[in-house]
């Protein structure tokens, strides 16, 4: 569903919303299109075991959690942190996973840093037995085949698609199946550059570029600026936003139209990725720290 946001900008620049977060009430957004042929592939694979890796408070493990319960498959999530062991209770999304099911296994940042490397993942094979792998964050070829259905013909109409950008599969399956009059900006999570060469393995379009500008610190970091534009997004507007991808992104949006960025009657889609059941446990955050937390029902 594409939602036209009725604020007046600069220079007559309009905003759509393609709302992915209302595909599905836990699996949304990008996560739901990410899984869609993993979970087919898996089944053709006779595969019975799903594995997958994740943070403390990951859109995709609980994603995973839930999507493996619902098709018939068991689960394993490798967390990052081992002082996360004691605290599952006091994590709403490693909480809601282990209540799907999935059986958590806790390693050391160190160790998580080697989950691309074939001497762990044949060591976690002789602990957990034979099981279907998804990347961190579920990018890999049959993802990015899933976020090519993101956009529709009826998408034909806008001149700039924005999205934010974590792994990099997402805006890679919109690259592919983006219009030729279309300019593609992600909003990357995290610092750095890296992703540049991670989105160029399952791309061929150029028309692309990433925005940096607004990570806000790296992944998973806010401040009270952020936390107010997306409360104050949510009063106007009615849309929930998350504060690790999507919210940055739109802050970023509409911070380049004020700024001139974007041509004059420039028509942009945003794509609303999901990922809004990470909200609980960033309002527990904030509030140890004393924080305003976001008023959003979700």
């Amino acid at each position: 569903m594409n939602q036209k946001l009725q604020i007046k900008f600069p220079n007559s620049v309009s905003i759509t919303i393609k709302r992915e977060d209302l595909i599905h009430p836990v699996v949304s957004g990008n996560k739901f299109r990410k899984l869609k042929y993993n979970l087919r592939q898996a089944k053709i694979e006779n595969k019975r075991k799903l594995l997958t890796f994740g943070g403390a408070f990951s859109n995709h493990i609980a994603a995973v959690a839930f999507a493996a319960r619902e098709n018939g498959f068991e689960s394993i999530g490798i967390i990052r942190g081992e002082e996360l062991k004691d605290k599952i209770t006091q994590n709403p999304t490693l909480e809601f996973a282990r209540e799907c099911g999935m059986q958590l296994e806790f390693v050391s940042r160190e160790q998580y840093r080697s989950k691309n490397e074939v001497t762990f993942l044949e060591e976690l094979k002789l602990k957990f037995g034979d099981f279907f792998l998804i990347p961190e964050g579920g990018t890999n070829k049959l993802a990015v085949k899933g976020c090519e259905e993101i956009l529709t013909d009826e998408d034909k109409q806008f001149d700039y698609i924005c999205c934010a950008v974590g792994t990099g599969g997402t805006i890679s399956g919109i690259i592919n199946s983006s219009f030729s009059h279309q300019k593609v900006l992600g909003f990357p999570a995290l610092k750095g550059d890296f992703l540049q060469d991670e989105i160029r393995i399952f791309v061929q379009n150029k028309k692309w570029d990433l925005i940096n500008s607004y990570h806000f610190g790296g992944y998973g970091k806010v401040n009270e600026e952020l936390i107010t534009f997306i409360n104050d997004f949510y009063t106007d507007n009615q849309i929930p936003l998350d504060p690790v991808y999507t919210g940055k992104m739109v802050f970023g949006v509409i911070d380049m139209i004020q700024k001139n960025y974007f041509p004059a009657q420039s028509n942009i889609l945003l794509i609303h990725t999901g990922g809004l059941q990470g909200i609980q446990g960033m309002n527990a955050k904030l509030k140890k720290k004393q924080l305003p937390i976001l008023s959003i029902n979700v």
